[in-house]
């Protein structure tokens, strides 16, 4: 699996329209092949802007790219920049490890983590 991390400097007052307009991607993102899921993650940021981190997760290097050859890429990208500080800093990333769940067993073990066991 692949990763594209892209970096936004977010101004404070727009992180709830950024998030609106990543959320709105999302069904775009779904129809494109080997798509797996997205993450937004906050970091620690200073005053004048919120660090923000986008993850795309992809089966491979090739559907990554070729989601980027997508219209909707450039779409989506150019929306969420009018929230942003800057040009964002884009990556692609091979992902060594990942354990995403499954919505149906998390469902059947309801929300307490706890009482999940791991193996390793």
């Amino acid at each position: 699996m692949h990763a594209r991390v892209t970096q936004f400097h977010i101004v404070p007052e727009q992180l709830s329209q950024f998030l609106s307009t990543v959320q709105d991607a999302i069904p775009h993102a779904r129809q494109q092949n080997g798509f797996r899921g997205l993450l937004v993650l906050r970091g620690d940021g200073g005053v004048s802007s919120i660090d923000v981190r986008v993850m795309s997760i992809w089966n491979s290097i090739e559907d990554l790219r070729a989601g980027e050859q997508n219209f909707y890429f450039y779409q989506a990208l150019a929306k969420v920049m009018s929230a942003a500080k800057g040009f964002p800093l884009i990556e692609s990333q091979e992902i060594l490890l990942a354990d995403l769940g499954s919505p149906m067993r998390a469902a059947a073990h309801g929300s307490d983590a706890s009482k999940e066991e791991t193996h390793f």
